[in-house]
């Protein structure tokens, strides 16, 4: 069954073909686009006392399933305009990222209409990308409104979680060169980045170890390479916890050990069950432990944040020294 949405604003009609030949319309509901000069639309912690940190844009993962409005129009997309959802993304993740992140740095995190579940459940690209586009969208112009009123001379980390890794690698296509010049690093967490989006992308540099800039760090985590998602079959990984891109194993918590699999670009642990991280719909979860990328390693993750803003801002002086010569 092939499906095509036709959108406009508040409404679009749903053209499904049916294994018999035929056509059905049935009217799905698109939200109410997200207004970036409001607030509302966003989350932020500024945590930098000495103005010495990072800006960083962070994009949450998918919070929402299909759903219906009250007059029984489904929609495919969290609605930004809904206090329900817009709780979902902030209490469930946003506020817990900016727990960790926050600290040392200021933190902007933007709601946006991002695609539900079902769309991943697919596990068919184009299906993706479809449903995904309004969403990737949403984030461009929020990342636009982000970058064009906070300081530029500061050291900028883009980190996304899930669907919102996705929407890491389109902000990295949607950069300018110029913006990409203020990057100090790139966070996928919990998606892929494949050689096509590398080719696609000179601003996709994979990261090689602690303390390069301007690179893209991506890792997801199974029990086993067997439970490899579509969407987690990544052709980049570095072990956020040892910052290597080989075998050689690191020690999480003095209990669990991290390796990454050179041949299937993904992190294996062991010792360790995610059994606090439920199966959902026996898609996720299920050998794959795809919820954990942004809290296990959130120590990690904090740690090399830090690291890799002050190694942009000792590269910054180290050209304005050279200019002055």
């Amino acid at each position: 069954m092939v499906t095509l949405l036709f959108f406009n604003q508040a409404s679009a009609w749903c053209i499904t073909h049916n294994d018999k030949g035929g056509t059905e319309e049935q009217k799905v509901f698109i939200p109410e686009t997200p207004d970036y000069g409001d607030p509302m639309m966003w989350v932020t912690v500024d945590g930098d006392s000495t103005g010495m940190g990072a800006d960083i844009f962070y994009v949450v993962s998918t919070w929402e399933v299909d759903w219906k409005t009250k007059d029984g129009r489904i929609c495919h997309y969290a609605d930004t305009w809904n206090l329900k959802h817009r709780s979902h993304m902030a209490d469930g993740e946003i506020i817990k990222v900016a727990k960790y992140m926050a600290p040392g740095n200021r933190f902007y995190a933007p709601y946006y209409r991002h695609a539900t579940i079902e769309a991943f459940m697919t596990n068919n690209e184009d299906s993706i990308y479809q449903r995904t586009r309004m969403a990737m969208e949403d984030v461009c112009r929020a990342f636009d409104h982000f970058q064009a009123h906070r300081d530029q001379k500061r050291p900028l980390i883009i980190a996304g979680f899930s669907q919102g890794g996705l929407a890491v690698v389109e902000l990295l296509k949607h950069i300018s060169d110029e913006t990409y010049s203020q990057l100090a690093a790139a966070y996928v967490l919990g998606y892929k980045v494949t050689n096509a989006d590398m080719k696609a992308c000179n601003h996709i540099v994979p990261a090689k170890g602690e303390t390069d800039t301007g690179v893209t760090i991506c890792y997801n985590t199974v029990k086993d390479v067997k439970y490899v998602h579509h969407f987690t079959r990544s052709d980049i990984c570095i072990n956020p916890v040892n910052w290597h891109t080989d075998e050689t194993p690191a020690i999480l918590h003095d209990t669990i050990t991290v390796a990454v699999s050179p041949e299937h670009h993904v992190l294996v642990v062991s010792n360790y069950s995610g059994s606090e991280y439920r199966p959902f719909r026996g898609f996720i979860n299920v050998g794959d432990i795809h919820s954990c990328e942004p809290w296990l390693y959130s120590q990690c993750l904090a740690k090399n944040i830090t690291v890799r803003a002050r190694e942009w801002r000792k590269m910054k002086d180290e050209k304005l020294k050279m200019r002055i010569k």
